[in-house]
């Protein structure tokens, strides 16, 4: 019997090996992933808020169409270890899942569906597309693109509780005013910060299931 009613996932460096956002400034070349990744560090580190930097890489990487197509596909080849089989095992057990990203909708939708998820249950930030597929900006009015904006969606969901929040960002921990416990996960990267501010540290999805059926 699992421990937790619903578990809250975050997708970059958590379902997916792939930082999203800086997998697609690095298809710009050397200097821009050098720059959007440290935005990146340091927003997920919590030294900045995510939302001094949404925008700013965004607006550096300007993705099209064919970006978010290719980041897609990345999402999908660098699936974590043992993920979908742990997922389908949470399903069995009846535990409700959901995805709280602040990565981009179009990329994250198609990994989330092979993954099981409905789009009723994948929660990211829109970018928008012009009519030749180049960028035209995001929504601006997404929590998401905050550094506190998963605790409102999370909070505004009332899911089953006990609920279970699991990611690798200060934005993650930052939900745990509105989760019964955070498990920091760390199979891909490892932040001090917000391995302090978890319930759980786990390395792996087989972890993960060894805490949740306890």
């Amino acid at each position: 019997m699992s421990a937790y009613a619903s578990i809250v996932f975050d997708m970059d460096s958590t379902l997916s090996g792939i930082e999203g956002v800086d997998w697609l400034a690095a298809c710009r070349g050397p200097e821009a992933a050098a720059d959007v990744s440290r935005l990146t560090a340091r927003a997920m580190a919590g030294e900045i808020a995510l939302d001094a930097v949404y925008g700013a890489r965004l607006a550096m990487i300007r993705p099209t169409a064919l970006d978010l197509a290719a980041l897609a596909r990345a999402y999908t080849a660098n699936v974590a270890p043992g993920a979908r089989v742990a997922l389908e095992r949470l399903r069995r057990a009846d535990v409700a899942l959901t995805i709280v990203s602040g990565g981009i909708r179009e990329a994250i939708a198609p990994c989330t569906a092979m993954l099981g998820f409905s789009d009723r249950d994948i929660h990211a930030v829109p970018v928008y597309l012009d009519a030749d597929g180049g960028y035209a900006g995001f929504d601006t009015s997404s929590p998401l693109a905050t550094q506190h904006g998963k605790c409102d969606v999370v909070r505004a969901l009332a899911l089953p509780r006990p609920v279970m929040a699991v990611g690798d960002g200060a934005t993650d921990a930052a939900l745990r005013p509105v989760v019964d416990a955070f498990a920091a996960y760390t199979g891909f990267v490892r932040r001090a910060a917000v391995v302090s501010a978890a319930d759980f540290e786990v390395r792996s999805f087989d972890e993960l299931l060894e805490i949740v059926f306890q």
